[in-house]
């Protein structure tokens, strides 16, 4: 009997996933635990090792392509194996209906009835262009239309003829190497509209740009914020720190000291570590930070777990190599899950007040800008003082202003003390 591998779910807010690259090919014999693919989530590109052993029979979506969990990935079984009704089966209990347009088609199809090579066949062909019925991927349409390539006249090497990614790439490689005289002349292209600037670029959305939007949206909506600033005078925080970086392992930064004092006024405030969950509130018990951090495509929110039991050293250190390894989607989803506060430092930007959506199901979320050298009185005196703002904001469904003005004020204590957090 063939086994279906299925599209897996890799975080708690996956609900689809990307090819990003496979590993093996068809036919290619495969071990358990083998690496097999690459799948691109919401949160990184992570690598999938095969759950069976056998001979990778069938790829059921190609590289580049978005499907939903528990879409068919592929089928591994004995070479020369009848796949057919294993297939069928996956794709008909499948959540979803299967792993693409062709999967859905081929569901309402008739099964095939010869050996493996036509069920290979069956599950192709449906993937019609207009009346030509020509077989391609929807990665490979879509980068014919891009370019302006007709499908008819292109060879495809795939399953069955198929017409996949590496087919319009050579098509468009031989295009770009031929004589001048065969190219196709430039008064074929229509005239821009405009003489001067370019034309606009669109880019597919990331699973991450999806997640964002899809999470943010639902938290701005459906979440009554309100938002609450306190000014930080960072004085002693800057002598402080330049005296603990004189004898630290590592070095502390601003935004160390921030969530180590955001971790201890957790613990006195337990309101404000708090979980909308719908029906009930969550009291978490536990003070684990989440601490955006920008890539390339949007936020990832590594998480410092046990903040409040961390020294300010083990803090920085964690946080430099989670963020690190964020930027280059390496972090596993353990280490970008169980927050149950946020904080989003965009000072080192530039910025020097702002205000952030809360990252559910969190209470709250902090916003951190940047220190300023601002005219403060001092022993009745106008003095230059280094003022840091900070803005919380809340879920009025957990949180009340008194309680949100709380937390702030025994953060700006510690901020401005910070001898206090080592006690």
């Amino acid at each position: 009997m063939a086994e279906v591998m299925l599209m897996p779910l890799l975080s708690d807010t996956m609900t689809e996933g990307t090819v990003a690259a496979w590993h093996k090919a068809i036919g290619d014999e495969i071990e358990i635990g083998e690496l097999l693919l690459e799948i691109e989530t919401d949160k990184a590109v992570m690598e999938q090792d095969s759950f069976f052993e056998g001979t990778l029979l069938h790829i059921g979506v190609q590289e580049g392509e978005t499907v939903p969990v528990n879409a068919v990935l592929a089928v591994i079984g004995v070479k020369g194996e009848d796949f057919a009704a294993d297939l069928k089966a996956a794709l008909a209990t499948a959540n979803g209906g299967g792993t693409s347009e062709e999967s859905k088609e081929d569901n309402s199809a008739p099964a095939p009835k010869e050996a493996t090579e036509t069920v290979k066949a069956e599950v192709v062909v449906e993937v019609a262009l207009g009346d030509d019925r020509i077989k391609s991927s929807p990665l490979a349409r879509k980068m014919a239309t891009a370019e302006g390539l007709d499908l008819s006249k292109i060879t495809g090497t795939g399953e069955n003829g198929r017409i996949v990614k590496r087919d319009i790439e050579d098509t468009l490689e031989n295009r770009s190497n031929a004589p001048a005289e065969k190219a196709a002349p430039a008064a074929s292209k229509p005239a821009p509209v405009f003489s001067m600037g370019q034309e606009p670029e669109e880019v597919k959305v990331s699973q991450m740009r999806k997640t964002i939007a899809r999470r943010l949206a639902e938290s701005k909506f459906s979440a009554p914020h309100f938002y609450i600033t306190v000014a930080i005078n960072m004085d002693t925080a800057i002598s402080t720190r330049k005296k603990m970086n004189e004898i630290s392992p590592v070095k502390i930064s601003f935004n160390d000291l921030v969530v180590k004092a955001a971790a201890i006024s957790l613990r006195q405030h337990p309101v404000i570590n708090a979980s909308w969950l719908g029906d009930s509130i969550r009291y978490n018990k536990v003070y684990n930070i989440g601490v955006a951090v920008a890539v390339d495509e949007g936020l990832l929110v590594p998480v410092i777990h046990n903040a409040d039991m961390k020294s300010l050293s083990q803090i920085s250190a964690e946080v430099r190599d989670k963020a690190g390894r964020a930027k280059e989607r390496k972090l596993g989803m353990d280490e970008m899950s169980g927050n149950t506060f946020t904080i989003s430092n965009l000072g080192m930007f530039g910025v020097e007040e702002f205000t952030a959506i809360i990252n559910p199901p969190d209470a709250c979320i902090l916003a951190v800008g940047g220190i300023s050298k601002v005219p403060v009185v001092k022993d009745g005196e106008i003095a230059v003082g280094n003022i840091m703002k900070v803005t919380l904001s809340c879920d009025h469904r957990v949180v009340d202003g008194a309680s949100g003005a709380a937390f702030l004020n025994t953060m700006k204590g510690l901020l401005e003390d910070p001898i206090r957090m080592m006690i």
